[in-house]
């Protein structure tokens, strides 16, 4: 009787072992079949730019930052109380210059 215990135990452990190796080459393959495709797809693709081909700054100078002081557009008032304004009643919200330059200290 113990015997065939013995038996079923060790064919257990061994068809599970096979089942986790198989499994384990398996996923071996599948990244080595990733890399492969990730080297592949890396060489068709064009080489990086030369130092020579990376855009230069103006002869002028670089180019600063702009300061300016902006005035925004009044939002439109709803035509009753009960009505709201939906995104494409307000459109755009642009902004203007505003006749005051001077940055405001708080």
């Amino acid at each position: 009787m113990y015997m065939t215990l013995e038996q079923l135990a060790a064919a257990g452990s061994a068809a599970g072992m096979i089942v986790i190796v198989v499994c384990g080459l398996l996923v071996v393959a599948a990244l080595v079949g990733a890399v492969r495709l990730g080297i592949g797809v890396r060489r068709r693709e064009s080489a990086p730019p030369r130092r020579s081909e990376h855009p230069t700054p103006p002869r002028t100078g670089p180019v600063r930052e702009e300061r300016e002081m902006r005035e925004p557009n009044e939002v439109p008032r709803a035509g009753s109380d009960d009505d709201r304004l939906t995104p494409y009643q307000l459109g755009n919200a642009p902004s203007r210059s505003s006749e005051n330059q001077a940055r405001p200290r708080w």
